[in-house]
């Protein structure tokens, strides 16, 4: 009897089948590929195939709905789920169902080979807790977006539904950092409780460890009544402390103390009281400066920081920047205010446009065109008007003395971050190829907005050779809105 693992592919693309069969059959692995639910489903019945790779919409079935099915005969199976609907919500209801992994079209052919092998290493796990929520068919979620920056983060969420681990994210002001706790909280085990949420910035700090902690009748001059603090308010739920890295340093350490006890007091208060939230912290600080500058205790950053996100900021996720859009003038519709349209060059622009204020502020322009705005389409000129007094594509300055900061130096930054998250996350042989993408895909990205789309122009400004633009288009995903007329 054969030892080579087998590997059963369902999908409806015969190209998708085509080349996962190659890969793998390369790789080493049996291969057996339909286009039906069906017929999976038989094989998986006969008791065939080490994992599976699904696809979602298949002509007979969908594929989520097969999963728990092949879970009640054959638990043990792992499911590896691709979707071309590269949502929060097929991340989630994938993994809620019992997937090993999910994988967003289109994805990378190393990173399934390694989902697979992940798959055949892994023990047996049995995925528990409360059931699954209901998800709504019309994707109206929190979070937006399919680039793979985003892809990232639903993956993420999906992995920590059935955990209460305690989560520390980062991002800059505006790129939705609530949001992603929300989600964590609403798409968790703990969603029947309450979603607590206070911003330590926005509290003075004399008032930080009543309103976390809450007080006693009498505990200080002016409590008149005994107050309920958030930890307690949050009790079953989840607790989002926002812009962590502002807290002062003693409700550092009392923070630190809930972490480690599990337990708390009231300001004034003897008797402990038992903590119940699960976790989940933010901020647009670099905690580690922090710490190394004494502003924030390295214990409670290690307590906090077990699952770290990093928010990518508006400007890393340019190709988000439609489905944003559009969902943003959809919402302000749904609120009465007149419907519009973005032409092709409108929304060039905005792709190039840096978004200092993130999301936030995308949201905010969409909203006051959507009201102020006479005409149903909203052009390049009334945008350009709009955003006047902001540089779209900033024009290179020459360095002069120590007022300009030259490229090289903002590089080198760059790449000290880099440098550091892949220090965090342990991987190796990656720094070349991400610094060169991450310059190399704003370069291209402004110049086929400085040409409206033409990739002629583009490529003579660049220097580059036609086919070399269009296949650099192709590998960084760019999206390009060619102007008519």
């Amino acid at each position: 009897m054969s030892t080579v693992p087998t590997v059963l592919i369902a999908d409806d693309d015969r190209s998708i089948r085509t080349v996962l069969t190659q890969a793998l059959g390369r790789s080493g692995y049996q291969v057996r590929a339909t286009s039906s639910a069906a017929t999976l489903w038989r094989w998986v019945e006969d008791g065939e195939g080490d994992v599976v790779i699904t696809d979602v919409i298949m002509p007979d079935e969908n594929g989520l709905d097969l999963i728990p099915r092949i879970k009640r005969i054959r638990p043990e199976l792992p499911i590896i789920v691709m979707s071309a609907q590269s949502t929060l919500t097929t991340a989630v209801q994938a993994t809620q169902r019992g997937a090993f992994d999910y994988l967003p079209k289109p994805f990378d052919l190393g990173e399934l080979l390694a989902v697979v092998d992940r798959a055949l290493k892994q023990p047996v796990y049995a995925a528990g807790g409360a059931p699954a929520p209901k998800l709504s068919a019309d994707d109206n979620l929190p979070l937006i977006g399919r680039s793979p920056a985003m892809q990232e983060i639903y993956r993420i969420i999906a992995r920590l539904t059935t955990t209460d681990l305690t989560v520390m994210i980062n991002g800059e002001s505006g790129a939705g950092k609530e949001l992603v706790a929300r989600a964590l909280h609403d798409y968790g085990r703990r969603r029947a409780g309450p979603f607590v949420a206070i911003n330590m910035a926005a509290i003075p700090r004399e008032l930080i460890e009543s309103e976390l902690f809450g007080h006693e009748r009498g505990a200080f001059t002016g409590a008149t009544n005994r107050h309920i603090g958030r930890f307690e308010q949050a009790a079953g739920g989840t607790l989002f402390l926002d812009e962590i890295g502002d807290m002062p340093p003693e409700a550092q350490t009392r923070l630190l103390r809930v972490l480690q006890e599990g337990e708390f007091t009231t300001v004034g208060g003897r008797q402990p009281i038992r903590a119940n939230a699960r976790i989940v912290a933010a901020t647009h600080r670099d905690l580690r400066a922090l710490i190394r500058s004494g502003q924030f205790r390295e214990d409670l950053f290690y307590r906090l920081n077990v699952v770290p996100i990093r928010l990518p900021p508006l400007r890393e996720r340019p190709d988000d920047i439609p489905v944003l859009a559009q969902h943003f003038l959809n919402k302000a519709q749904s609120e009465g205010l007149p419907g519009k349209t973005i032409d092709a060059p409108a929304m060039a622009m905005l792709s190039a446009y840096r978004w200092p204020g993130n999301v936030r502020e995308l949201e905010n322009l969409i909203r006051r065109l959507a009201a102020l705005v006479p005409q149903p389409v909203i052009t390049e000129a009334v945008l350009a008007q709009e955003l006047a007094g902001y540089t779209i594509a900033e024009e290179p300055q020459p360095a002069s003395g120590d007022d300009a900061e030259t490229m090289a130096a903002v590089v080198e930054r760059h790449v000290a971050r880099l440098l550091a998250a892949i220090r965090e996350s342990g991987e190796e042989g990656v720094l070349y190829e991400r610094a060169l993408a991450e310059f190399e895909r704003p370069l291209i990205r402004m110049t086929l907005a400085e040409t409206r789309g033409n990739q002629i122009r583009a490529a003579a400004l660049l220097g580059l050779n036609r086919n070399t633009l269009r296949k650099k288009i192709r590998e960084h995903g760019i999206g390009v809105h060619r102007r008519v007329g």
